[in-house]
């Protein structure tokens, strides 16, 4: 059985059900046709390499591995009927001097860790090879300032295909997150990779975290305000995660990233950066 083969069954049978399942699942869902033919083979599959076989069919069939978001997930990150509406942005707080010390602190500092942290890095890499088949670091694209969508690094922490029925959000116990990954994600050692996109302007250290396009353009739809969170660059961690974290509803992050941006400051990014140093420590909030 070949590595695509090999990860499609592992993370069939590591997400708490079959590959029948999932994708009998979203062939039900109706979100592509080519999904009913498949859900019938998948549902026929007698053997796992059969099985895997249909799940390599679903990864490698256009407008299924982006086809959106789970509509279950829709329904509890998005519970109200009709469009929210978010307080308007009045300002964009920070002068210019703030945003240079910002912008030096954030080259300083990650271009700094990346070269003292390429020991440990290459450890946590080791680790993920040896658990699991697929890439150590993977590449997932996310909407950055003015809504340019750009490529957010970050150490694999989930099984090979996690999404393949289709977007989610990571939940308490998340079935699709590996052993190690676990511990990765607990700690926030996940996000390492991501110094390099402060490195290279896409994001800063303080900001809001980026959406994936997916949920960018649902939410922009369904909560009125929701792309004025795009006007400064996204963060690797925000006041929005240190108060609440995976906790908040879109719509209950959305209004802090907003009260961010309106006073941000020198102050408060410190502050910031000291919670998320005690949420690295105490594991706490982590998916």
């Amino acid at each position: 059985m070949n590595d695509t083969c090999a990860g499609a069954v592992a993370e069939a049978e590591l997400a708490d059900g079959t590959v029948a399942e999932v994708v009998v699942e979203r062939g039900r869902s109706g979100s592509h046709p080519v999904m009913e033919q498949l859900a019938e083979a998948a549902a026929a599959a007698e053997t796992k390499r059969e099985a895997a076989a249909v799940l390599t069919a679903v990864n490698h069939t256009p407008g299924l591995t982006e086809s959106g978001i789970a509509a279950d997930v829709l329904a509890e990150l998005l519970p109200d009927e009709g469009v929210v509406e978010l307080p308007r942005l009045s300002h964009i707080s920070g002068s210019l001097g703030y945003r240079f010390v910002k912008r030096a602190f954030d080259v300083c500092s990650c271009g700094v860790a990346l070269v003292l942290l390429a020991i440990p890095m290459a450890v946590i890499a080791l680790k993920i090879k040896q658990e699991s088949p697929g890439p150590v670091i993977y590449a997932q694209r996310r909407v950055g300032l003015n809504g340019k969508v750009f490529n957010l690094y970050k150490f694999r922490s989930m099984y090979q295909d996690a999404e393949v029925a289709g977007a989610r959000w990571a939940q308490d116990g998340d079935p699709r997150v590996t052993p190690f990954g676990k511990f990765l994600r607990n700690k926030r050692l996940d996000e390492i990779p991501q110094f390099w996109n402060v490195v290279k302007g896409d994001m800063s250290l303080i900001g809001p975290r980026p959406e994936r396009p997916a949920f960018h353009e649902v939410f922009c739809e369904r909560i009125r305000g929701w792309e004025q969170r795009v006007v400064v660059k996204p963060g690797i961690t925000g006041l929005a995660q240190v108060e609440g974290g995976y906790d908040l509803l879109p719509k209950e992050k959305a209004k802090i990233d907003i009260l961010y941006i309106e006073h941000r400051n020198a102050h408060m990014d410190w502050g910031i950066i000291w919670r998320t140093i005690r949420t690295m420590i105490s594991g706490e909030g982590a998916r």
